[in-house]
Parts: structure tokens; sequence; C-alpha cells
């Protein structure tokens, strides 16, 4: 399975960075393929490391103005002309989407995934690994559109909320057919 990781790039605390490192684990020792922004620092490099380390493969998807940040080594690395054709390709290379901590790109990222489910445009998995809490504020906001009427579909027909890696692995592999 080609898993898209939605995540930051910046530096971040043991409670964070442990529990992606934990979940690159999975994803390769499961056999799977990370897609991801390509970068070779912060959270980023942090989950390449560890899916790299447990066997995984690297499909990396940079822009022009990161790519002296981009990831050597990697099965394959594409070089996009900007954050718009970034996250097309993403999202077209991916069988699955987890989306983990980060800032306003995560955000980004996250919100047009969503609204490609909520419109029927994709059936692709969608994981938010709530790791320490980070999105309990938004998990709260969802919530709220779904309950005042925003949402035309079930928030749980979009999104799969996981407070752990283990969690997350398991959703997308039951959701799609990997045993």
């Amino acid at each position: 399975m080609n898993i898209c990781v939605f995540l930051s790039a910046a530096d971040l605390a043991d409670r964070y960075t442990r529990p992606a490192r934990d979940f690159a684990k999975l994803i390769g020792k499961g056999g799977h393929t990370l897609v991801w922004g390509g970068s070779d620092v912060g959270l980023m490099k942090v989950v390449a490391d560890g899916v790299q380390e447990a066997g995984g493969r690297l499909l990396g998807v940079s822009v022009e103005f990161l790519a002296a940040k981009a990831r050597p080594g990697t099965d394959e690395m594409v070089i996009a002309r900007d954050l718009a054709e970034r996250k097309r390709l993403l999202l077209e290379k991916a069988d699955a989407v987890v989306i983990m901590v980060g800032g306003t790109g995560t955000l980004d990222e996250a919100t047009e995934i969503l609204e490609l489910k909520k419109h029927g445009h994709t059936d692709k998995p969608v994981v938010l690994l709530n790791t320490a809490g980070f999105y309990d504020g938004l998990k709260e906001q969802f919530r709220r559109m779904e309950d005042e009427g925003f949402l035309p579909r079930p928030l749980t027909d979009l999104v799969f909320f996981a407070e752990e890696p283990v969690g997350a692995m398991a959703y997308l592999e039951e959701s799609r057919g990997v045993a």
C-alpha cells in the first residue's frame, strides 16, 4: 500500500517524534511505501528514516523551492513545480492518507483530501493521527460542522481519528483489505 503522510518538517519534541517513528516502522514492516513531501529535515526525516530502516520504500514528492532539502537515496523522488502540483501528485500516488502533527501546510493538505472525500472524488481511507491530543480542537470543530449541518456526509465517512499509530495502521489495512 502507498501511504501518503502529511506532516511537519519541523524539529519537534519526543512526544511527537516517538509516535511518528512508531508509525513509520509499521509502514516499513508491513512492506508498504511512504509517500511524503520528500524533505530530509524534522519530522519528515524521522518518518522517512523509520520507514527505510524497517524495510519500506520511499516515494518523495518535493517542490522546486524546497529541492535543496529533498532526501537523497529515496526509491523515487519527484520534484513538483509548486505546492498545488505537489499536493495533487501526493494524493495521486497514494492508496491511503495519514495526517500527522503539522502546521498550516499540513492543515491545507488535510482539508483538501477531506473536501475531495466529502464530494465523492476519492474513497481513499484518511486517518488523522491525534498524537498527544494535538488535533483535539480540530476534532471538536469537525464534530460541530457535522452537528450543525455543514457536512453532507457523516464525519466517520470522511476521516478516522486514531490516538495511537497501531490503531491508524489497523484501520488502513482493514480499509484497503490488506492482511
